[in-house]
């Protein structure tokens, strides 16, 4: 090496490169001005030679060797240095040619580190992570991720054969890595290799990543999200939807939707999309709700043991594919909800956990910042940078997938410290309570800003306890969700009906109770996959008596549901009556639709389903206590229920008489007003696979006094059946012919006093 040259190495700095201890490598590495010239440095481990090489007219310059574990310097005359690449030579005689990662400036900005730090960057997914891209004319891939404690941050891949050496990346102020690596393409796998003061080095997928490989494998897909959409006319609609409209969910689980019959493991999303399409168009669904499709390494977690939250699984494809099946329901007019796991992430140690040698995502306090029973880690909701990526993937999922609602699990676990704990487990907050109020304030400010950046967007809390103001106003003190799953009204009903008829009567209150807090939240009713796993049975095997009884009190079960005032929650299977339990690992038992029983069961969900979403009465005031009133809920000894649901205008009325009686009943209703009631739908009709004992014709409401009302219907109901009539006014016709009978029956009346 030349003196002049060798004056001009900073060796203390090259070493650091050299060792891979280095949070600034692009200080020494690419072209830097040096006088009127340029200094261009590079290393790469092994190489015997390199010769610098400019694209435009392919000149050539032979760099000198500075260091023989392969780092490389020219100085070059002139301080603007045109596009190059270099040709690098290995003692096999085997030669590599490559463009450098460290002529390229930083893509983070001042104010992207501010408003990181402030965990107000709401689109920082677009900055971390990895991202394909064109760069001062050169393709490649840019990376960045959070790491502030870690020594060095390298990328390796596909593209460097995994060689922590070789891209060493820069530390930012707010202890972001970055580089842009020519070359680098979608497709191609990754992780960030860390190394500690220590010395430890260790692999770790990318918090950010848009794909992930397929699970035992783990690293990280440069991925592109180039799909074009074709849902303007769904996305334009959804900004002016309101929670007045009815809502009927299915919840699935992608992989159990649709088997592949050629061997392979799973299906492909865009092979799900119109099974799935398909089935909840003929069943009269308004939404889906997808079992969480992140990213997850364990099957029979189901998607709820998250690591790669940026990511939809690929065990059905690619991020496009996903699109493709959101964009396939939406044309169809449905809606997509999604599950999101923001409570808790699980401790395997490519992921989140320890990510940097420190808890950067988690606790640092195992109190605070594990769940015992689940055996999984809590975020450190008060940490800027962590309520930033949670907040930002709940919003990337809305805006770049156009998804329309997100479902949050595990609220509860959120909301408490002392959650699944002992004495002695948790820690207090500065008031000595037991309220996580960093998690409380990170919930609102999710369903602020969702609400501000994508109105029409749903969120909606799975939440298990008596919190006040779920979904109270933000502004009122409340969290700010649109629904809260009714998990009260679940296990009460469940408690219920699983008894024989004959006890029933003694557990009448856990049918009733419901209404007493029904307006106290926006409340959405569920059957979900929860309550269908792990010994609990399927919906048909809750139910008391003999297979035809099951039938029977499951027919009034889901009648009853989708009478009762809330949005409506079913998970996959229960609506064809399916005897097993659900498992991630068997398709829907389709084949049962082939018995009449099952059918009958699957016509009654689509009937009901279509008589919800047509009936006003059933959802327009659904949130309001005039939408519903009782007639009979005392008579505890006969198992029955009667009560009105109406809507806006004052005669649209569904009368619903619920027999939860072993036993046949004739029961007598108090009736609103003089007309006609018509029944619209029995669950013990022939068609849905009952005896048939239907009320077919018109009931005209006789001046009879029944439950403190003037006018009565009498209902012959079958056992465990749900009958619902529509109020029919009299016509003008009806009434004057009334009018003119009762005025005859007058006259003979008082023709008769006369003999």
């Amino acid at each position: 090496m030349n003196n002049k040259l060798y004056k001009l190495m900073n060796w203390p700095a090259i070493e650091e490169v050299i060792y891979s201890e280095t949070s600034n490598p692009h200080a020494l590495l690419g072209p830097h001005p040096q006088g009127t010239g340029s200094l261009v440095q590079m290393f790469y481990p092994g190489a015997k030679e390199v010769t610098l090489q400019f694209v435009e007219d392919m000149r050539e310059i032979p760099m000198e060797m500075a260091d023989e574990d392969g780092f490389f310097a020219v100085l070059l005359p002139n301080k603007k240095v045109p596009a190059y690449r270099y040709i690098v030579s290995f003692e096999d005689g085997n030669t590599l040619t490559m463009q450098d990662a460290y002529r390229h400036k930083c893509l983070i900005t001042e104010k992207d580190e501010l408003l990181f730090a402030e965990g107000i960057h709401y689109n920082i997914y677009e900055k971390m992570g990895a991202h394909p891209m064109t760069l001062d004319g050169e393709e490649g891939t840019y990376f960045a991720v959070w790491a502030p404690n870690a020594l060095r941050v390298s990328v390796v891949g596909d593209f460097n054969g995994w060689d922590g050496r070789i891209h060493q990346m820069r530390k930012t102020k707010t202890g972001i890595f970055e580089i842009f690596v020519p070359g680098a393409k979608a497709g191609q796998n990754y992780k960030y290799e860390l190394k500690l003061k220590g010395g430890l080095t260790y692999l770790k997928a990318d918090p950010y990543a848009n794909s992930s490989q397929l699970r035992p494998e783990n690293a990280s897909v440069i991925a592109n999200l180039n799909y074009k959409w074709k849902d303007d006319k769904w996305m334009e609609a959804r900004k002016k939807k309101n929670t007045a409209a009815p809502m009927s969910v299915y919840e699935v689980y992608l992989g159990s939707v649709l088997k592949p019959k050629d061997g392979r493991e799973f299906a492909n999303y865009r092979e799900i999309a119109p099974v799935l399409r398909d089935n909840v168009l003929q069943m009269g669904y308004t939404h889906v709700e997808i079992m969480p499709v992140m990213e997850h390494p364990f099957d029979a977690s189901w998607g709820y043991q998250v690591i790669g939250y940026y990511a939809p699984t690929s065990r059905y494809g690619s991020p496009e594919d996903f699109m493709y099946l959101i964009d396939t329901l939406h044309k169809a007019n449905i809606g997509v909800i999604l599950d999101w796991v923001p409570a808790h992430f699980p401790r395997d140690t490519h992921g989140l956990s320890n990510f940097d040698g420190t808890c950067l995502y988690e606790h640092l306090d195992p109190r605070q910042g594990a769940h015992p029973h689940w055996g999984t880690l809590i975020y450190n909701y008060g940490r800027a940078e962590v309520k930033n990526y949670l907040i930002s993937n709940a919003l990337y999922w809305a805006e770049k997938y156009h998804v329309d609602g997100i479902r949050m699990d595990a609220v509860a676990s959120m909301l408490y410290l002392d959650y699944g704990k002992n004495d002695g487990e948790w820690v207090a907050n500065i008031y000595g309570s037991n309220e996580n109020l960093e998690a409380l304030e990170f919930i609102k400010h999710l369903n602020s800003i969702m609400k501000k950046r994508n109105p029409g967007v749903l969120m909606i809390a799975e939440e298990s306890t008596a919190w006040p103001m779920i979904t109270g106003d933000l502004n009122e003190g409340g969290l700010g969700f649109d629904y809260k799953w009714n998990m009260g009204w679940m296990n009460d009903y469940l408690g219920y009906i699983s008894q024989d008829p004959y006890f029933r009567s003694y557990h009448h209150n856990e049918l009733t109770f419901s209404m007493i807090y029904a307006y106290s939240e926006k409340f959405m009713l569920v059957f979900s996959h929860d309550e269908v796993v792990h010994g609990k049975s399927s919906m048909i095997g809750k139910m008391p008596g003999d297979i035809p009884e099951k039938f029977a009190n499951l027919r009034l079960t889901y009648a009853y549901m989708m009478t009762h005032p809330g949005k409506k929650l079913l998970f996959m299977g229960q609506d064809i009556g399916e005897f097993d339990e659900w498992n991630e690992g068997r398709e829907v038992q389709w084949e049962l639709l082939e018995t009449s029983s099952h059918k009958g069961i699957n016509d009654l969900v689509r009937d009901l389903n279509k008589l919800y979403t047509s009936s006003t009465a059933l959802y327009e005031l659904d949130e309001q206590y005039t939408g519903f009133e009782w007639i009979n809920c005392i008579t505890s000894e006969r198992n029955y229920l009667a009560y009105l649901r109406k809507g806006k205008k004052k005669d649209d009325i569904l009368l619903v008489v619920a027999n939860f009686s072993g036993a046949a009943q004739d029961i007598t209703v108090g009736v609103p007003f003089a007309g006609k009631y018509k029944e619209i739908l029995n669950t013990d009709d022939v068609k849905y696979g009952g005896q048939g004992n239907v009320n077919s014709r018109v009931k005209a409401a006789a001046n009879k006094e029944w439950d403190d009302r003037d006018q009565s219907i009498t209902v012959k109901m079958a056992p465990l059946t749900v009958s619902i009539l529509k109020y029919i006014p009299y016509t003008k016709e009806e009434l004057e012919k009334k009018k003119q009978a009762k005025a005859k029956k007058a006259v003979a009346k008082k023709e008769t006093k006369k003999c």
